[in-house]
């Protein structure tokens, strides 16, 4: 069976509009791309636990804004702020040896 020459991988896609993977521009993209999902992994944590980004913020010392542009993957917390969150939101970090 021949393959069909106007598909293409994703990995292809993401080369052709941000680099090769390890170039800069691409770096730049995973990075903006981690913080978007995990906004959204800590957003959806937040609403299963029926709390406010207010009331998340009280809880971590932040503001309402700070959560709210983590929330929407606009910044990329430290690592402590990301914990604060964590354990705010009653969630457990942790950390596995990968299988590759």
């Amino acid at each position: 069976m021949q393959a069909n020459p106007n598909l293409t991988s994703y990995s292809a896609v993401l080369a052709k509009k941000y680099g090769d993977v390890g170039s800069p521009e691409r770096e730049e993209f995973d990075n903006r791309a981690r913080a978007y999902y995990m906004g959204l992994a800590l957003q959806e944590a937040r609403k299963e636990e029926r709390i406010t980004q207010v009331e998340l913020a009280r809880r971590t010392g932040t503001s309402k804004s700070y959560i709210s542009r983590v929330e929407n993957g606009l910044i990329d917390p430290t690592f402590s702020s990301f914990m604060k969150i964590v354990n705010a939101l009653g969630l457990r970090l942790e950390l596995t040896r990968s299988l590759a």
